[in-house]
C-alpha cells in the first residue's frame, strides 16, 4: 500500500469517530433562522464541502499548447511553415542536427 492510500484510510476513519462521537444537536444559526441541527450532519456537510472544493481547486489545468499541432495531414499551413524553416537553415546548423 502506498503512503497516500494509509493517509486516505486513516483520515476517513478519525473523521469516522469524530462524527460518530459528535451526535448531539445544538442550536444552528441559518442567517435568517435558527434550527437545531445534529453536530453530525453540520461536520459532515463542512467536511464534504472541504473535500470537494479541494478537488475542485487541485485539479489540473487543461493546456491547449502550438506544440500540439504536429500532424501536417490536420494543417497544412504548418507543413509549409516547416518546410521553410528547413531550407533557412544554415550548413552548419544542418551538420549538427544531422
Amino acid at each position: 500500500m502506498s503512503a497516500k492510500t494509509i493517509f486516505i484510510i486513516v483520515f476517513t476513519a478519525i473523521i469516522t469517530i469524530f462524527l460518530t462521537i459528535n451526535t448531539d444537536a445544538v442550536d444552528f444559526n441559518f442567517i435568517f433562522f435558527e434550527k437545531p441541527v445534529s453536530k453530525l450532519v453540520v461536520v459532515g456537510v463542512c467536511t464534504l464541502v472541504g473535500f470537494i472544493l479541494g478537488f475542485w481547486a487541485g485539479k489540473p489545468k487543461i493546456r491547449v499548447s502550438t506544440y500540439d499541432r504536429n500532424d501536417p495531414q490536420e494543417y497544412p499551413e504548418d507543413r509549409n511553415k516547416n518546410s521553410n524553416a528547413r531550407k533557412e537553415l544554415s550548413d552548419d546548423d544542418r551538420d549538427y542536427i544531422s
